[in-house]
């Protein structure tokens, strides 16, 4: 089976386009694939966190990726920091990567301008990036669009660490969703739903109420007209709000397009409203049992300790091919 590694920060609750771009991916993939699945913490502190509130969105988030149908038993769920190789091979790779390539990385720009201070952590990240993908021999890395020029630095990482030492590592390959792998803003359908927008109503939290959540799809942006139709170019906002129809109802776009056929967007929008309200009342539910117990502790355990077996002879291999000596 390919191997199969993904990560997500713990900055706070996840929204429907974490759920739909990556959790959804994520729980089919362990069918077909062996999978990690991360709570990338060591990530997470390249900006300033509290503390408190650092723990409790780790532990959040590992609650959340069982609950949206990620079964420890078929898929490793752990959290980065539990399992030192990851700082470890980082470090090792920030001295094979180049400052250049680095310094051209997109989201480092976008993430460090206008701020007053900016870490070398923001700075040197992919390469702790490029460590937790290598460390597993992975095959096949699900990322959006955002993420595809950190992948092709792992890839080029690896490349460059076999040609000089070895084949050592595989070098894994993007897996990008043929649809929907970047759900839009509620407010804006130029720009990506993120949990970090200042305006709540630009996304939907994955725990958001069922009233918050018909409240914001009834404020969602359309487009001039009132036809439900398919169309990225001219009708942006509400092609957005169709493939988030389509991706919680597993309905294909022209699917969707047909069943709107000659409906307005306020039918279309409270569909909507409800197709999301049920879809995570399950998640929902399971989540808070969860969060009750300590049963995510124990999956958290159990897949730090798998986790460090899967990734030991990786590491020493790296370290012995460097020059290290070896107790």
């Amino acid at each position: 089976m390919p191997r199969v590694f993904s990560g997500i920060q713990p900055s706070g609750n996840l929204t429907i386009g974490n759920y739909l771009g990556a959790m959804k991916n994520f729980v089919r993939l362990q069918h077909e694939a062996d999978c990690l699945f991360c709570v990338v913490d060591l990530h997470a502190i390249t900006v300033p966190q509290e503390p408190h509130e650092l723990r409790q969105n780790s532990r959040n988030l590992a609650a959340l990726y069982i609950a949206a149908g990620i079964d420890p038993n078929k898929a490793t769920v752990f959290i980065q920091s539990h399992v030192t190789a990851h700082a470890e091979l980082g470090w090792m790779l920030q001295c094979i990567a180049y400052y250049g390539e680095l310094g051209r990385m997109t989201q480092f720009k976008d993430k460090s301008a206008h701020k007053d201070v900016v870490t070398a952590g923001l700075f040197t990240y992919p390469a702790l990036m490029a460590a937790d993908i290598l460390l597993y021999q992975t095959n096949l890395v699900p990322v959006g669009e955002d993420q595809k020029q950190h992948l092709e630095l792992t890839r080029d990482i690896a490349e460059r660490f076999n040609n000089r030492f070895g084949e050592t590592f595989a070098v894994p390959d993007p897996y990008i969703p043929k649809f929907g792998g970047r759900i839009m803003s509620l407010e804006n359908p130029d720009k990506k739903m993120s949990k970090s927008d200042e305006s709540a109503g630009a996304y939907i939290s994955m725990l958001d109420e069922a009233d918050v959540i018909r409240k914001k799809i009834s404020r969602a942006v359309t487009d001039s007209g009132r036809e439900v139709r398919y169309d990225v170019e001219e009708k942006a906002a509400v092609s957005n709000l169709m493939t988030i129809f389509g991706l919680f109802t597993d309905m294909t776009i022209e699917q969707v397009t047909a069943h709107f056929d000659g409906k307005g967007y306020g039918q279309f929008k409270k569909e909507l409203a409800e197709v999301i309200v049920d879809g995570l009342g399950p998640i929902q539910a399971r989540y808070k049992e969860l969060i009750a117990s300590d049963e995510v502790d124990l999956v958290l355990k159990a897949g730090a300790d798998k986790a460090r077996e899967m990734c030991a002879s990786t590491l020493a291999d790296v370290k012995q091919k460097l020059g290290f000596v070896a107790l």
